[in-house]
């Protein structure tokens, strides 16, 4: 007997979309980064595996979508996707570890938490003053913002003053 049809069928999916990359940062996956929000069977009994963009026109998502059917008809699975736009995300649902390999990839990470509440509601914090941005690559937190846009809409431009290198930073939302 396959051992896929001895396992949960939840399991089965999570386990086929598991090393899902983001498009735009292949070192970190979809479930690190908090986009692949849950497995779940819907309503009708159909898998569904729900996503959430990091922001309402990211460009990725319709990659993300292809490469998620492509994992599953891949593994022999079926599930429908689901993109939810509520609550939106925020970059307190990246785990430490897509943390720590958007810095070792030369992106620095948020800094702080962006927002506060559940599943359902997220407040998101104004901010007084902006928290200091170590450079991925010394650690200097000697930065600066060069532009609020980087190499895509979720990121901003910073340069480090003492190595010198621009870096993206991706923004805490």
């Amino acid at each position: 007997m396959n051992p896929a049809l001895r396992t949960d069928p939840l399991d089965a999916v999570r386990a086929a979309i598991a090393p899902l990359s983001d498009p735009e940062i292949p070192v970190v996956s979809l479930s690190e980064l908090g986009i692949l929000r849950e497995v779940r069977s819907g309503a009708d009994g159909v898998t569904e595996v729900v996503i959430t963009p990091t922001y309402s026109g990211c460009p990725a998502m319709g990659q993300i979508e292809d490469d998620i059917r492509a994992a599953l008809t891949a593994a022999g699975l079926e599930a429908r996707v689901v993109t939810q736009l509520a609550p939106a995300w925020t970059t307190d649902w990246m785990t430490p570890e897509a943390r720590e390999k958007l810095r070792a990839y030369g992106i620095a990470p948020p800094n702080g938490r962006a927002a506060h509440g559940s599943d359902k509601v997220v407040t998101f914090a104004r901010r007084a003053a902006t928290q200091p941005v170590p450079c991925p690559r010394c650690g200097s937190t000697h930065t600066t913002e060069t532009s609020p846009f980087g190499s895509t809409a979720c990121k901003a431009l910073y340069r480090c003053l003492d190595c010198l290198e621009p870096f993206d930073l991706f923004k805490p939302y």
